[in-house]
């Protein structure tokens, strides 16, 4: 469970890459607002029955100082979490920190209009853990924007093959029997 929600959690954290609260465009992307996730990828470690079949929206809204909160629901052992999580901007444009993990989060923007990576890199349980998502303002699906994705997949070395392609929804739903 603990490496599904660091899964989500990295990738809204990518999502939230801000210099500082009044200068929240990444390379003229504003990241504040509604992201859908269109497309994943994780390192082998993250087995696919272990990977969400269905996602919510992320929202990501700016907070003082500097601040980025990701805001989003998951479903875990049945039932619908809601989290936020807190980053932090750093030197590096287009990084992320997180409270109490060592990993960073990374938001890319893609040639695709309103689509970009958040991208993940970090350690769970001792191994290296890496992770992308592809992020887009509308919950259609854009092909540009996918392929745009595989090539950022296949620059870091991950499987193109592990790429899922999640249902849409408003908001977490159970599962049922």
């Amino acid at each position: 469970m603990k490496v599904l929600v660091l899964t989500v959690l990295c990738g809204l954290i990518t999502a939230l890459q801000a210099l500082d609260p009044l200068s929240l465009a990444l390379e003229g992307l504003d990241i504040t607002g509604t992201w859908y996730v269109k497309a994943m990828v994780a390192d082998k470690g993250l087995p696919k029955e272990k990977r969400p079949k269905a996602v919510a929206p992320i929202r990501l809204d700016v907070l003082d100082r500097g601040y980025l909160e990701a805001s989003f629901t998951f479903l875990k052992k049945g039932q619908c979490h809601e989290m936020k999580v807190v980053m932090h901007s750093t030197e590096e444009l287009g990084k992320f920190g997180l409270s109490g993990d060592n990993g960073s989060v990374y938001l890319t923007p893609l040639p695709v209009k309103d689509h970009c990576v958040l991208y993940y890199e970090g350690q769970s349980h001792g191994r290296r853990f890496r992770m992308g998502k592809l992020l887009g303002r509308s919950p259609d699906a854009n092909p540009e924007a996918l392929e745009a994705f595989q090539k950022f997949t296949q620059s870091k070395g991950l499987p193109l093959e592990d790429i899922s392609l999640p249902t849409q929804t408003e908001s977490c739903v159970p599962e049922s029997d």
